[in-house]
């Protein structure tokens, strides 16, 4: 269906060229699906933005190779030497293609119903009336839950999930014979991830398409793939059938890949990274035991707790509609949540986008006022607190955000988000001793000293997180949430982050409320987890009863939904290795 041969492309900066795909050769066989796996920066999107001949034209260009497209009852055309003209009406009908942000990719001035109808006015010729029949067809076929509603939606009015419903209705509309799914459920909840999954499948299955699927996760492409390649640095280090490269991966890279992984049935004191793979080390894999476990946890649960939080709520008003009479009832974000968190635990909240997660983690530190419900944090009741005392108390408990682009300052460097705190909160004699601290901290989190000078646009997204990790604890807290601080990142950069908190906690003796849909990661990183629904708590326990034995139909829906079950057997072969 498509065969792509030696394909090299490389970008331009001020100076000179640079080659960012290299000599790149597969193979994409009808109704099959091709998964590309590699961290970011790897060069799968870019290989696929080839194929789709979107490459921007200006400081980016094809060094050689053939981007071999062979549609139904056609000898083959190389897309490479292809008029754009004429490329016009391959791209969207015959190849299309699903993007990574939903968000940036839908226009978020129009409806998402009239940016399907345009495409299909386009393409096939539609009336406006039919065209509409159409796309409501489609959103029935991808499974939105209101197809009227969506239609007339703005894109910020759907769910992550829901977006990403009507863009692979868009890349069906023309009914295409490969599909390219870039990412498509990067930074979703595992059960939306799933049931995306899912609807590829079917659709697939229905339609004939050929498949190219590109993710960093390798649980997911493990879900879908018949056939994978794995990109390092612009090249192919392996590739192969799914089931060998899965179970019994040759190349370092991909060891390492999938090394790092936080595995499902044990728990390493320190997870292996794709460096210590790649330079030719074989890492030592060292599990905690059941005993030592046990023992921690009764040092840790003889204290009393550091964090005590009794029936927290959190409402939100309600828009009434223009004409009715009636007050809208306030939604409760967070309903009545009690909970503890002991000196040196981590307990793990999780749950679907919008079960109040973040709202209750911002709730405990006041960063949004709670509605009612008491709050003490050491014996002192945070909510009875001033603004000034407040101000002097947030020194002792920190948050890492989400996103850690949106939460530095783009306009200042490294160096001075990590002095900020340090400047607010009057700590350190004179500027040399904070400057001191700075670079210590930054040493601390694995950056080098002389990144202080750097912007956030100059750090790749797991070192702008290392810099927020680094701001957090340049007051020296006893206790930090971290809010989803490692859901967007390579699996790779992930297990370097988790491995720091893990380290930062042994060391120092943190606290962490650890939130985070992903129930491997949560698992991997707590004593205790917490399952949230709907603003409350449907269930707690000990992390690793609690995920083997769930006493809640949603907690198990949840972890039935985490992919990747059958890379179990290939970790644990590593670790036998």
């Amino acid at each position: 269906m498509l065969h792509v041969q030696n394909l090299s492309i490389s970008f331009a900066d001020e100076q000179q060229w640079h080659q960012v795909v290299s000599k790149v050769s597969f193979r994409l066989e009808r109704g099959k699906t091709l998964g590309i796996v590699g961290e970011s920066g790897s060069g799968k999107s870019v290989t696929a933005l080839a194929v789709m001949r979107l490459l921007p034209g200006d400081g980016c260009r094809i060094d050689g190779g053939r981007i071999c497209f062979a549609p139904l009852n056609d000898q083959g055309i190389d897309l490479i030497d292809y008029p754009e003209k004429t490329m016009v009406n391959i791209r969207g009908r015959s190849i299309a293609m699903i993007f990574q942000e939903p968000m940036t990719s839908l226009n978020p001035v129009m409806r998402c119903g009239e940016q399907i109808t345009e495409s299909l006015r386009q393409h096939l010729g539609y009336s406006r009336k039919k065209a509409k029949n159409k796309v409501l067809e489609l959103f029935n076929e991808v499974k939105l839950p209101d197809p009227e509603r969506a239609f007339s939606a703005y894109p910020h009015q759907l769910s992550g999930g829901q977006k990403q419903r009507v863009m692979i209705a868009m890349a069906l509309s023309g009914n295409p014979e490969i599909l390219i799914a870039d990412e498509p459920t990067t930074a979703l909840d595992v059960t939306v991830q799933k049931a995306i999954l899912e609807l590829l499948k079917s659709l697939q299955r229905k339609y004939q398409m050929s498949l190219i699927f590109i993710s960093h996760d390798l649980g997911v492409v493990s879900e879908v793939a018949d056939f994978v390649i794995v990109m390092k640095a612009g090249a192919i280090v392996e590739q192969g059938s799914a089931l060998k490269v899965f179970n019994h991966p040759r190349h370092p890279y991909t060891r390492g890949l999938l090394a790092c992984r936080p595995p499902l049935a044990s728990r390493p004191l320190h997870l292996p990274v794709v460096s210590e793979f790649v330079n030719g080390l074989q890492p030592e894999i060292i599990l905690m035991s059941a005993q030592q476990r046990l023992q921690l946890h009764k040092k840790c649960y003889e204290q009393s707790p550091l964090l005590r939080v009794e029936n927290l709520t959190v409402e939100y008003a309600s828009k009434s509609s223009f004409f009715s009479r009636e007050k809208a009832k306030p939604f409760k974000a967070v309903d009545k949540v009690n909970l503890e968190v002991f000196p040196g635990e981590t307990l793990g909240l999780v749950g679907e986008s919008g079960c109040g997660k973040t709202t209750l983690g911002r709730a405990i530190l006041r960063l949004t006022e709670p509605s009612s419900g008491r709050v003490w944090f050491d014996d002192i009741e945070i909510n009875r607190l001033s603004h000034s005392a407040l101000r002097d108390m947030r020194k002792r408990f920190q948050i890492i955000f989400q996103d850690p682009y949106s939460s530095l300052n783009p306009r200042i460097t490294a160096g001075e988000s990590i002095l900020e705190p340090l400047l607010v909160h009057r700590l350190g004699n004179t500027s040399r001793v904070r400057r001191n601290k700075m670079l210590e901290l930054l040493e601390r989190v694995g950056l080098q000293p002389d990144h202080h000078q750097r912007y956030p646009h100059q750090f790749s997204g797991g070192q702008r997180q290392r810099i927020c990790i680094a701001r957090a604890l340049a007051v020296n807290p006893e206790f930090i949430i971290c809010d989803e601080s490692v859901s967007a990142l390579d699996v790779s950069v992930q297990a370097q982050v988790l491995n720091l908190l893990n380290e930062l906690k042994r060391e120092m003796g943190f606290t962490y409320i650890f939130i985070s849909h992903d129930l491997s990661v949560v698992r991997y990183m707590s004593d205790r987890i917490m399952v949230m629904k709907k603003g409350q708590i449907i269930e707690s326990g000990e992390a690793d009863t609690l995920f083997n034995h769930p006493s809640q139909a949603y907690t198990q829906q949840l972890i039935e939904a985490i992919p990747g079950r059958e890379l179990t057997a290939g970790q644990q072969s590593l670790q036998q290795d």
